[in-house]
């Protein structure tokens, strides 16, 4: 790995459009970590920033994209504004300033059609979303609901989960009220449990994603 030096980090920060975000120090699956240790482990990240930058972020960006309650409350606590999940999707008026989305462009997702798809996609706005706990460590196959805002058809909208480690078609019911329901046809597997639902609108795809951490 080629990491870059506190030199050029400081360099590219000095620009009005990068942010140097907090990503945690060890970057370890901190999420299962008692809350002591989750705390120790950010704090010693902001006072290498405060050392290097001169202050820390007010972006946090979770280790894995793995995410809790208590997870949040601490994050919220150390008096960051915003913090990144890895679920793919659009932020929106809506949106958990404390788990936000962002569409993946690395090695498996990163080419040139992918990038255009995602910079030209739209919200598919959802509020109500259940279970509220997204740190799954006993029922591992819940049922999931949530209601759709944004002017869509029942007809148009599909979703798609990885329940059982393979992604495939959730079951999906809806009322005349545009409330979802998801049924998982499989656990989720230890690690992270995925959904993305899309609904295409005239010629606009709207995108929802949303991943929880599976004990």
């Amino acid at each position: 790995f080629n990491y870059m030096t506190w030199d050029q980090i400081r360099e590219i920060s000095e620009e009005n459009f990068v942010e140097i975000g907090n990503h945690s120090h060890t970057h370890e699956y901190l999420v299962e970590e008692k809350s002591e240790l989750i705390k120790n482990d950010i704090e010693k990240s902001i006072s290498i920033f405060k050392k290097e930058l001169g202050k820390n972020s007010d972006f946090f960006s979770y280790p894995f994209g793995e995410y809790s309650i208590e997870f949040k409350n601490i994050i919220k606590s150390l008096n960051f504004k915003y913090a990144f999940g890895q679920h793919s999707g659009i932020i929106h008026h809506q949106t958990n300033s404390y788990y936000m989305p962002r569409f993946a462009l690395n090695k498996n997702y990163g080419k040139l059609d992918r990038f255009i798809f995602s910079a030209n996609a739209k919200p598919l706005i959802i509020n109500n979303f259940y279970p509220s706990e997204i740190f799954l460590r006993k029922n591992k196959q819940p049922k999931i609901q949530f209601d759709v805002l944004s002017d869509i058809g029942e007809n148009q909208i599909n979703c798609y989960d990885n329940s059982g480690g393979s992604w495939k078609d959730s079951k999906l019911t809806t009322n005349n009220e545009m409330r979802i329901t998801l049924e998982l046809n499989d656990p989720f597997l230890s690690g992270r449990g995925r959904v993305n639902c899309t609904a295409k609108n005239n010629s606009e795809w709207l995108w929802f994603g949303y991943q929880f951490t599976v004990e």
